[in-house]
């Protein structure tokens, strides 16, 4: 009788899995399409923030290559074209703040000056580090039109470690980590110009 029991409990429960399992199931392939929807769009709004309309005339996602950044990463370089001939880029770049890592879309010219940084996820303290957000503050704006050159390398670090970027009271690892970040863009932009303009 124990034993019978103890069968008919099992049986019920993997009917409730087996339903349950056919209901995400159900739910995923519903919701799948809506997702990647909604990334792309989120995707469009970001590089669209970091590449200027009037620059390009094609597709950025569709004229996408993939590449290795210098830690083995693969990172997707979406390139900005018009009448054929590539006129902007954009980027993931990573940087390290007090909470971990910050993920931002770096978009530079094809002369390799920034035409706009903007943060696309972050754990930074609220009220401190999470001024580098331009919803926070337009401190992000400053790097816009600057290149490796321009201010001279040993300048691409915040005040407070001789550089001539300003931090945050009370929070310098946040922006040192973004001014690292952006510098290594452009260096990893200097040193791959040639494969990211030709796209081979």
């Amino acid at each position: 009788m124990k034993e019978h029991r103890t069968m008919v409990h099992g049986v019920i429960l993997g009917i409730f899995c087996l339903g349950f399992g056919l209901l995400l199931a159900i739910t995923n392939s519903v919701t799948a399409k809506d997702i990647a929807a909604r990334a792309l769009e989120d995707k469009l709004n970001s590089l669209g923030q970091v590449i200027p309309d009037s620059i390009h005339d094609n597709n950025l996602v569709k004229d996408a290559i993939t590449m290795k950044n210098d830690r083995d990463k693969e990172i997707t370089v979406y390139r900005a074209t018009k009448e054929g001939k590539v006129t902007g880029l954009a980027y993931e770049i990573y940087g390290t703040g007090y909470a971990g890592e910050i993920k931002l879309m770096l978009g530079i010219d094809a002369q390799g000056k920034v035409l706009g940084v903007r943060v696309l996820a972050h754990k930074e303290t609220p009220g401190l580090g999470d001024k580098i957000d331009v919803k926070k503050t337009d401190w992000i704006l400053r790097f816009t039109d600057l290149s490796l050159g321009n201010p001279p390398l040993e300048k691409w670090k915040v005040k407070k470690d001789g550089g001539q970027f300003d931090q945050f009271a009370g929070a310098t690892i946040t922006p040192r980590g973004v001014v690292r970040a952006i510098k290594e863009g452009l260096e990893f932009y200097d040193a791959h110009k040639a494969q990211m303009l030709e796209g081979h």
